[in-house]
């Protein structure tokens, strides 16, 4: 048999008592300035200390279980949410084919080992949670872990998370690395039974072991934060590392932050500019944002202020509040593009709409001409009913 089902069946999917050690322990925790000088203070602001970055306050990333797929496939997931690892929402079920014709050829029931996971990337959650328990009662171990994110998300079942535990606790007990990292984010999170993180810490563990990727970056923050772990930044660089290395965006960002200030490695301006750029480069708001500011300042690197610039323009379009003021004070200033007071009252408008304050762009926009300022507000409101915001 494929490598994916060397193992053998240890349970049936119809014993719903957790069993083993790890199940006994499930069971009991359930349950007003001139001009002048205002350019001055906007320069301080634009060049000032970047925005820290801490992997103290990172979360877990949230990242939804794999779903296999047949061989030569590329794994279903769902993008990270940047947070504690968890399973992410999926779309809605696609409404079962029906007669005869293309359309229903194209959604018919699949067949073999497979068919259970061709289902779900199909959109048939129906087809896929009576596919993946009949496997399940075979000891399919991914076929369990497909049915606790089934019922985790209510896709083709009613959303029922404490069921969802048992089919992740049967799939942890058989060997899946994806139940043992699921069923370590609900019990870190407290969703469907009582939060205890040192369970769930023994479960990353025992994914991080496997080599996962996310679960090595939420073990590293159990021990930066001394929760479910005694507090070691060490071990804790040493996981966060291991998932920076795997391309896990979010411990690219917090391995950047742990050499800027020093934290379980030797500090270092180029290692944190060279990993806060990787992050920056898979889209992440936040590291797009910062690693602008590092190429304006030239931290660790040589100073690029024209590099920095579509940085700060994707994150502002992404909505980082932040983003969107610096870019204020950029277009204030005319770093790295032309000086545009309208452009700059536009993101000022923007990033005041998201609740930033800042007194001082607040008084250079105030200070621009009436009809000025007026299209300012106009290109404002415009950005943000295009991005959805009102």
């Amino acid at each position: 048999m494929r490598q994916r089902r060397r193992h053998r069946i240890v349970m049936k999917a119809c014993a719903w008592a957790p069993q083993g050690a790890l199940a006994s322990r499930l069971m009991r925790v359930t349950a007003r300035t001139p001009i002048c000088s205002l350019l001055v203070a906007i320069t301080a602001v634009l060049f000032g200390t970047a925005l820290p970055l801490s992997a103290d306050t990172s979360s877990w990333i949230m990242k939804s279980t794999e779903v296999p797929k047949p061989t030569g496939g590329k794994p279903v997931k769902v993008a990270p949410n940047e947070k504690f690892a968890k399973p992410a929402q999926s779309a809605q079920p696609i409404p079962q084919a029906q007669g005869k014709g293309f359309g229903a050829k194209l959604l018919a029931e699949p067949s073999g080992d497979e068919a259970p996971y061709i289902a779900f990337d199909q959109g048939q959650y129906l087809t896929a949670a009576k596919l993946a328990r009949e496997a399940a009662k075979k000891g399919d171990p991914q076929a369990h872990t497909l049915m606790g994110r089934l019922y985790a998300e209510g896709l083709g079942v009613s959303k029922d998370l404490s069921t969802a535990i048992k089919w992740y606790a049967h799939g942890d007990e058989l060997g899946d690395v994806q139940s043992t990292f699921a069923l370590a984010v609900l019990l870190a999170e407290g969703r469907g039974v009582k939060k205890d993180r040192k369970l769930s810490a023994e479960l990353f563990e025992k994914a991080a072991r496997q080599g996962h990727p996310q679960a090595n970056y939420n073990l590293g923050l159990l021990f930066m934060k001394g929760d479910g772990k005694p507090q070691n930044p060490y071990r804790a660089a040493m996981h966060i590392r291991y998932a920076a290395e795997k391309g896990v965006a979010v411990a690219q960002y917090d391995l950047a932050s742990m050499y800027q200030n020093a934290t379980g490695v030797e500090p270092s301006a180029l290692e944190a500019a060279r990993w806060l750029s990787k992050a920056a480069e898979q889209g992440m708001p936040e590291a797009q944002f910062d690693y602008a500011v590092v190429l304006l300042r030239g931290l660790g690197l040589t100073k690029d202020e024209p590099k920095a610039i579509p940085y700060l323009h994707t994150a502002a379009q992404k909505g980082l509040v932040a983003a969107q003021n610096r870019l204020a004070h950029v277009y204030a200033l005319g770093v790295g593009v032309k000086k545009d007071p309208k452009e700059a009252a536009k993101w000022r408008f923007i990033a005041q709409a998201g609740g930033l304050k800042d007194e001082e762009l607040d008084a250079f926009v105030e200070k621009l001409p009436k009809a000025q300022r007026l299209a300012a507000q106009q290109a404002a409101v415009e950005w943000r009913e295009d991005a959805g915001m009102f």
